[in-house]
């Protein structure tokens, strides 16, 4: 059976596969196992939402869920992701529930879980709820049952934490951010107004169905033209929960997560923030982030592709910057999870510290031309492992040299055999992946 948990919470089509009905379950058994982990009778719960029109039905469902396990519940309504994990800390709560499917489209949505600090589970726990979901009681009763209590101060108390984590004014710089419909549609045009930045906010108006709807961080058009259009000295993407950030320069440009993180790699380097002068990040990184990193004295650590290895490494290691290409960015000493909104605070801090564009200062990166194919297979772990596969990539590998290089891994989803083959030039980029998926499709 599929694990229930992916590597981002429980996700799935809102009242199909992700139910009312499990939604309470999940919660309930949460409750529960927190509760004897944290050795408390009566746990604290803190629950947000991005606003997809399910989410208000999840909602009920999860805090319903809560109180009848004897958890009192903190509503903080819709809020980022990352709001709702600073916030768990905060306030002191034993757990933290988003309701969000991220940069899915409306129809999903799905379930975050934060421990205490707000740090997400370990899989030992989140296996343990997994076990405990049909588990009726006991109930309690009484004034025993957990209590709801709506933080009115919740965006109060997010965005003066941002502005603190803030280390330059942003006196002088334009910005147009596109909010995608979601949870940063009210916070993160006021986050960067306060920090002192001119802003045009767009699709900042959710109506519970609009929310990635051919905008934010998937649909970066819109936002380059507006930027054009204006004049903007950058723009900035999120997606519907705001953990990842994606920009745009001055000139239509998009700056990737892999610039945005070596940017601020240096900028930390040079202030002595970075920790063992170490930036973590995924094997899906570009090659050119290594390159680059290189020869500013940076070491690059590489994880799993998935947030939680990027969040593991950085707490087994004690590093302080970490995350991956798509935008997902973590600063451990001001946050627990990716937060976009915070990510491009720094970033326009960096921007406003150097007088320098965007553009100058992502040019640290030269990205080599990358190709991505994506081959389906029977049993894509037994094709992945095929001797055949395995010379036809050290084959490429000794081809490419120090100049590119391969990555093939099975897809942690479907039966499928992901081929990412990075050269100096778009045309051998191509040429080696295609080599390299005939093989495996010969052997699948």
């Amino acid at each position: 059976m599929a694990r229930l948990f992916g590597t981002d919470g429980v996700r799935g089509l809102a009242n199909a596969d992700l139910s009312p009905e499990l939604a309470l379950s999940v919660a309930g058994a949460a409750a529960r196992v927190l509760a004897e982990h944290a050795s408390t009778k009566r746990p604290v719960a803190l629950v947000g939402r991005d606003p997809r029109a399910s989410g208000e039905m999840l909602e009920a469902a999860v805090t319903a869920g809560l109180t009848a396990a004897g958890a009192d519940v903190l509503r903080v309504g819709v809020l980022p992701t990352p709001a709702v994990a600073h916030l768990v800390a905060e306030l002191a709560a034993d757990l933290g529930v988003m309701i969000s499917a991220s940069h899915n489209p409306m129809p999903d949505n799905g379930i975050k879980l934060f421990a205490a600090g707000g740090h997400k589970l370990p899989d030992a726990v989140e296996d343990e709820i997994v076990a405990r979901l049909d588990e009726v009681g006991p109930r309690p009763t009484g004034k025993r049952i957990g209590r709801v209590r709506d933080v009115d101060d919740a965006d109060r108390r997010y965005l003066d934490h941002l502005l603190v984590a803030t280390p330059q004014p942003l006196g002088g710089l334009s910005v147009v951010v596109d909010c995608a419909h979601g949870a940063a549609s009210v916070v993160a045009p006021q986050a960067y107004r306060r920090a002192g930045a001119e802003v045009l906010a767009l699709h900042a108006e959710p109506d519970g169905l609009n929310i990635n709807d051919g905008c934010g961080s998937t649909h970066l058009d819109g936002l380059r033209k507006a930027v054009l259009e204006q004049g903007a000295d950058l723009g900035i993407a999120h997606d519907g929960d705001a953990d990842r950030c994606l920009a745009v320069d001055a000139t239509g440009e998009v700056v990737d997560g892999d610039q945005i993180m070596a940017v601020l790699a240096v900028a930390m380097r040079q202030s002595g923030e970075l920790a063992r002068d170490t930036l973590v990040a995924t094997v899906m990184s570009n090659l050119g982030l290594h390159l680059a990193m290189r020869e500013h004295g940076i070491t690059v650590l590489t994880t799993a592709v998935g947030d939680r290895y990027v969040l593991e490494a950085l707490r087994t290691g004690g590093y302080t910057l970490g995350g991956e290409q798509s935008g997902h960015v973590v600063l451990p000493a001001h946050c627990t999870t990716g937060d976009g909104i915070l990510t491009a605070l720094r970033l326009m801090a960096r921007m406003a510290d150097r007088g320098a564009t965007l553009a100058e200062l992502a040019g640290v990166v030269s990205r080599l031309p990358q190709v991505l194919v994506n081959v389906r297979v029977a049993d894509r772990a037994a094709v992945a492992a095929a001797p055949a596969v395995a010379e036809a990539v050290v084959a490429a590998e000794g081809e490419l040299g120090e100049r590119g290089r391969v990555l093939l891994r099975p897809s942690g989803t479907e039966q499928l055999v992901r081929v990412m083959v990075e050269a100096p030039a778009q045309d051998v980029a191509e040429e080696v992946g295609r080599r390299i998926a005939a093989v495996v499709a010969s052997v699948g």
